[in-house]
Parts: C-alpha cells; structure tokens; sequence
C-alpha cells in the first residue's frame, strides 16, 4: 500500500528514456497531437494509465488518456471536435476521425479542501462515497488520486521520460496490482475500484496485493450504493473484453458476483449444472475475442441471468402453467428483478426474452415452425444458448445436434431430419379421383 503520508517528492522517479522500453512509436498519432497542442500552449500534459502500463507490458494499448493542467474549459477551448463530459469527475474527450482521446485535469488530493467559491467541487456522501471530484491539483497530487500504482505512470514526451510517484514501476516488474492509499478508504471513495481490481488482476494475469485484497469481500455490499446504470457498463467491461471466465472466478471468490447478481448467485451456487453452463459460456464468449469475433451484451446477460429465470419458470410450469406464457412471465420477472442491482437498458432486454423465449420452440421442433425459426432474427444466439444448455447437462432430447445437423444438411437431408421428428412424419396423400361431370363412372 502506498501512504499519501509519504511525501510525493521522496517518491518522485523519473526513469530517463534510455531506462525504460516505452517507444514514442506506440502512440497513436492522435494522442500525441493531443499532447503537442496542450504543450504548445504552455501547458503540461503526460501520457498516463493504459497507455503508459500496457506498452510496459508488451500489451497493445487500445486507447490512451492525457493528464494535463489545463481546465476542462481550457482544453475544450483548444480542441474543435471535444465535448466536457461528467459531472462527478469531468473530463474532455477529443475526437480525432474515430478516435477518442480523453483528457483529464490533474486532480487535487482528497483531504484538500476548497475553495469557498468552489465548495461544490469536491463532495463526500454519508458513506464516504465521492460525490463529486472537480477540485484541480498538481500532477504530484493526481498521481496519489489514481486507483493503482500501475496506472499512476506518466509518459512525457518532452524528454521521453516516465514519470513515476508511487512505485509503479517496480509493481509492473512484480506484476502485482496494489492500490494507492489505504484501501478501505478507497473503496468506499469508489465502490467501483473493487471491481477494476478484480479486472485489471484477470487481464493483467497480476496477484492482488494482500492489503488491496483483504477488504473487498467483506465490503461488497458497497456495490449497492452505486448506480445500476454504471455497473451495466462495468459488467460490459469485466466479461466482454476476453478474460472473462478468469474474471467470473475472482468475482465469485471476493463476493462481488453476489452484490451485482444475488438471485443468479444463489442458484449457482447450488447447482453444478448452472457452474458448467457458467463457465462454458465466458469460455466461449473469451475465444470469440480472441478470434477477433463479436461478443454482445444481450447474450452475456441471458446468460449471466438464465439461473433465475429458469428457477422462476420452473416454479410456474410446477404450478401449472403452461411452458409459453410460463417462460414469458419467467423472463420479465427476472429481468425486473435484476435491474435494481444493473440496469439493462431495453434494447437489449427484448433480445434476452427472445433468446430464452425461443428455447421451448427449438426442442419442440413443429414441422410448420422449422423454417420460420430458422429464420428468426434471433435465432442463432438462441441456438448457441441452447447448446450451452446440452454442453452443461440439460437433458433436451437432442434438440441442440438435431439443429447443427439441419443447418449442415442439404435440403432432401432437412427433409429427412423433419420426418424422423415424432408425429412429424408427412403423410402422402392418395390422389383424388376426378367425378365424371355427368354424374357416372368411366
């Protein structure tokens, strides 16, 4: 753990350009006009975060954030295609073409207290929550505010040195990931950086310092107090960006799985069926990934809440319900459920009912409904959920292969699959003899 106590000038390194591997090349060239132009206007600016730490890592940085002292409103004013985004914490995203490089102000230490014109700048909840954080400070003082030494590396392309107060450095070299502060005290500031922790461990492949670890399970329950809205985009970042199964795991071994998703947790937990379906999924979601295939959300969150919804729907067909309308009610239920703890926006929520609601109908196989289905928007997400269901040991009459093979087969081999379907079978139809018009036989 690093101590603010410490002073930041004892900690100060700077690694000169020929001490460290970090190439000028690596930028993208939209960052570095970003860092030219603040500079050029008499204003400090460094690389810092990712696109610091990945490179440090032989990892291709995906985006890159700038540290400046430049205000949002001075940035804003030097950059044509930027917008000042946030109230908590404001930042300025400059567009270049498809690129977007975010800006942010140095921050001022958190025990700083403002000035009385600004009071609204820095505020606490009741729970230690920050509620807002616009107080500026030093680039010393910004360093001390960042969530890990990892990210707390600054690159300045003046003289191409790193710039490195809190040792973060030497914990890239340990790969090991260590929070800035006492770590109490930062989780309650942002619930949110338990989360990161979990994450950037998964994806890093770091151990979690042991101070940095000890208090997350037992302070999940933080994640309560943060906005639904907000972790639907961190759920996004922590199982869709190719490490999730590993993710999935920490997650559950800290208890943070269980404060974002309570009812799936429970029935997880008690079932080796649903771990396997889990599992496989994430699996499968990570070698998309990798294999530069789309992963979507609505998919991740049928699956993520397939457990309570298939409790629910089985409590219904128990009462006699039947399996339609029992799944139906089954999957707004759950969902509605889910959204008090992460909010799914709706464009994704019709995709999920759709993928479940699809599941009765590809087991059942109609003969009039095959080629309907097949056709269905939604189809092929649900038949990979369908197959993750066998994968995991659902008995389903074989439906999941009884698809594979009908997508692969020509059309007298569809034919054939159709009719060995129970009560399925065509009937050929004797032809019809024609009535003389007269009324008597030939």
């Amino acid at each position: 753990m690093v101590s603010k106590s410490e002073s930041p000038s004892d900690l100060q390194h700077v690694i000169p350009r020929n001490e460290h591997t970090l190439s000028r090349s690596i930028l993208s060239s939209a960052a570095l006009k970003v860092l030219q132009r603040l500079s050029d206007a008499g204003y400090r600016a460094l690389l810092v975060g990712g696109g610091v730490r990945d490179p440090l890592l032989d990892i291709k940085p995906k985006d890159f954030d700038v540290a400046t002292d430049a205000t949002p409103e001075q940035i804003h004013g030097l950059f044509k295609r930027s917008r000042i985004i946030g109230r908590r914490f404001q930042i300025v995203h400059v567009r270049d073409g498809r690129e977007i490089i975010e800006v942010s102000t140095f921050r001022a230490a958190s025990e700083t207290k403002p000035k009385q014109s600004g009071k609204d700048l820095f505020q606490l909840g009741s729970t230690g929550q920050i509620i807002r954080d616009n107080q500026f400070g030093s680039i010393e003082e910004d360093a001390f505010r960042r969530d890990f030494t990892v990210n707390a590396l600054y690159y300045d392309i003046k003289d191409f040195s790193l710039v490195d107060y809190t040792g973060g450095l030497e914990d890239l070299k340990q790969r090991k990931l260590k929070i800035i502060g006492d770590p109490l005290q930062r989780y309650r500031e942002d619930p949110v950086r338990m989360i990161r922790a979990i994450r950037l461990a998964s994806k890093l492949a770091f151990q979690l310092d042991p101070d940095t670890a000890a208090p997350i399970k037992e302070n999940a329950r933080l994640l309560r107090d943060v906005s639904p809205a907000r972790l639907f985009e961190e759920v996004n970042k922590l199982f869709l960006a190719g490490y999730g199964h590993e993710t999935y795991h920490m997650m559950l071994q800290y208890g943070l799985f269980e404060a974002m998703f309570p009812e799936a947790d429970v029935q997880i937990r008690s079932s080796e069926s649903l771990q396997l379906f889990i599992s496989q999924a994430l699996i499968n979601s990570d070698n998309r990934v990798e294999q530069g295939k789309p992963v979507v959300p609505a998919f991740l969150f049928s699956v993520l809440l397939w457990p309570q919804a298939s409790q629910r729907y089985q409590q219904l067909l128990g009462d006699g319900e039947p399996p339609i309308p029992a799944l139906q009610k089954a999957s707004q239920a759950a969902i509605a459920a889910q959204q008090t703890y992460v909010s799914i926006p709706r464009r994704f929520t019709q995709n999920i009912r759709e993928i479940w609601e699809l599941q009765p109908r590809l087991i059942q196989r109609r003969k009039n409904r095959i080629f309907p289905l097949l056709e269905h928007p939604r189809f092929r997400a649900a038949y990979d959920f369908l197959l993750l269901r066998e994968q995991s040991g659902e008995q389903l009459d074989q439906a999941g292969s009884w698809w594979t093979d009908f997508q692969d087969a020509n059309r007298e081999g569809r034919d054939s699959l159709i009719d060995a379907l129970p009560g399925n079978k065509r009937k050929r139809s004797k032809p019809r003899r024609r009535k003389p018009k007269n009324g008597n036989s030939p």
